[in-house]
């Protein structure tokens, strides 16, 4: 196989990003604090950041650059992923610079090109930016717009100019079609980086190696031998500080459009060609482009919705959802979301795809489950056996990323009895423990111009196409019974209900199913 220049997988995949000026828009939210700031630090200690780099933060907040260094400074210690090397943070926070703007001022973009420029001239970086758009959706295209008036995204001189865009990408599929039109007006598609962070954590990236580099599993991994699929992506926290933006998103499509369907199309795509960005991204295109969006009369049976009430998690009393601050007493936006979802190919044809997602959950938990058809029972119907319960391969993300296989195995004695054994393995345990926040591997691949972890157009507006008649009827229906779960539990009946219809349980480290299920 060729070794592509830009491949994760190449022998090139160690080397430091491109030297670069990277300018975050909305520089004072959180997101820089706790995360991007972590993630540099990071690539900074593991040699991957180069050494002619500079951020420039970009925010309405009237501070100067003395005191933006100032409050990066103040931070760093309290969400770093481990001890914090002041030899290593203060020569960084030294390329750390501040602007005061309007994003749609063009005075703003006038003064910014000024200061890249300025910066380039001290610090010899090249004139390749990078600009991050950590800001609220509806500035998204703004924010391109005035970058394209003050021509800060042409790439001349064999230049890059690069965009990164956080989620959510729109919140409908009008939307996101719109705002896929209105920034490509500006930028050519390899210049746009529609980021997903959960694409950074090791286990997703590994999902390829393990079902690719493994001749133990891709035979396996189709409609012959695997009954479901189940995506879980659980939260203990509730909505937290960000009651104006749940208000009007939800759980769907905070988290199913982008988050879920990244990670199915993951689990489900063919085999690439190469590791090549463009081959691997088709095939996730592929699967995304074959879920079956349901009929208005499937959204009844095949999706759940959910509102989280009062109770315990984690041995602390939380109130409900409706008593949040800034959230309306009669609101009826869903913090739990469970839809069972088919793929339309080959390889997965009859294989139910379950995907769930909840806030103040009984535990933290974002894992993949691949469970298998059980074997022919006639072989032990002579003997103690009274079941035999199904295998899984369950591939956990957080919070202990690692791997699992769930089989069968003779108790010891003289009759034949079975129990369930399992063989597991934590990355902490095998390679080490280095936290890291999820984000270093794609600012990195941002910075040599990776896009393989990265949606394309296409990807996301096949993945909202799929949530459109979901939001479309709960639109039209507004939601009875809510709040319909307890805090601390998993979920509401209904969607209990969704599988054992189908002779399923959800894996909730719940006893295994009786016989009659599958």
């Amino acid at each position: 196989m060729a070794v592509e220049r830009n491949n994760p997988f190449s022998i090139e995949s160690a080397r430091p990003g491109e030297s670069c000026v990277m300018v975050i828009f909305g520089a004072t939210g959180d997101l820089t604090k706790r995360l991007l700031m972590p993630s540099f630090y990071n690539l900074k200690v593991a040699g991957l950041l180069p050494d002619r780099f500079a951020i420039v933060g970009l925010s309405n907040i009237d501070m100067s650059t003395d005191v933006f260094r100032a409050e990066m400074t103040k931070d760093a210690p309290l969400y770093a992923t481990g001890a914090l090397d002041n030899n290593v943070w203060e020569p960084m926070a030294q390329h750390l610079h501040y602007l005061t703007g309007d994003f749609a001022d063009a005075d703003t973009f006038n003064r910014l090109k000024q200061q890249l420029e300025s910066i380039d001239k001290d610090l010899g970086t090249p004139g390749n930016y990078l600009f991050y758009l950590a800001t609220a959706p509806s500035f998204f295209a703004k924010i391109v717009e005035q970058l394209g008036a003050a021509d800060l995204v042409t790439q001349p001189d064999g230049r890059w100019r690069r965009v990164i865009i956080e989620k959510p990408f729109g919140h409908d599929l009008d939307s996101a079609m719109q705002l896929n039109r209105q920034i490509k007006k500006i930028l050519d598609e390899p210049q746009i980086y529609r980021i997903d962070h959960y694409m950074g954590k090791e286990t997703v990236q590994n999902l390829m190696v393990l079902r690719f580099g493994n001749g133990i599993f891709e035979p396996i991994w189709n409609r012959r031998y695997i009954d479901h699929v189940q995506i879980t992506a659980s939260e203990t926290v509730g909505v937290e500080k960000r009651a104006g933006y749940y208000e009007s998103a939800g759980a769907l499509r905070d988290m199913v459009p982008n988050h879920m369907f990244q990670l199915l199309s993951l689990v489900a795509m063919e085999p690439p060609n190469s590791f090549d960005a463009e081959a691997v991204r088709d095939e996730k295109s592929k699967i995304l482009h074959a879920l079956q969006p349901p009929t208005p009369e499937q959204v009844l049976s095949a999706a759940v919705r959910g509102q989280y009430g009062a109770g315990q998690v984690l041995d602390q009393a939380v109130p409900a959802y409706r008593s949040e601050p800034g959230v309306q007493p009669d609101s009826n936006t869903e913090t739990y979301v469970a839809i069972k979802l088919g793929v339309d190919n080959w390889r997965w044809a009859e294989v139910p795809f379950y995907v769930r997602t909840g806030k103040r959950m009984h535990s933290r938990d974002t894992e993949l489950v691949i469970r298998f058809k059980r074997p022919p029972f006639q072989l032990f119907r002579q003997t103690a056996v009274d079941q035999l319960a199904p295998n899984s391969l369950v591939i956990q993300i957080q919070p202990d990323e690692g791997i699992s296989l769930r089989f069968g195995a003779k108790i010891p004695g003289p009759t034949v009895h079975i129990g369930d054994v399992e063989m597991k393995f934590k990355y902490s345990e095998y390679f080490g423990t280095r936290s890291m926040t999820g984000y270093e591997t794609l600012l990195r691949d941002c910075m040599i111009g990776d896009p393989t972890l990265f949606q394309r157009d296409d990807m996301t507006e096949a993945g909202w196409r799929v949530v459109q008649p979901i939001l479309d009827v709960w639109h039209a229906l507004p939601a009875r019974g809510f709040p319909n779960y307890e805090s601390g539990s998993w979920g509401p009946k209904e969607a209990d209900d969704l599988l054992r219809r189908d002779g399923r349980i959800w894996k909730n480290n719940s006893e295994p199913p009786s016989r009659a299920a599958k």
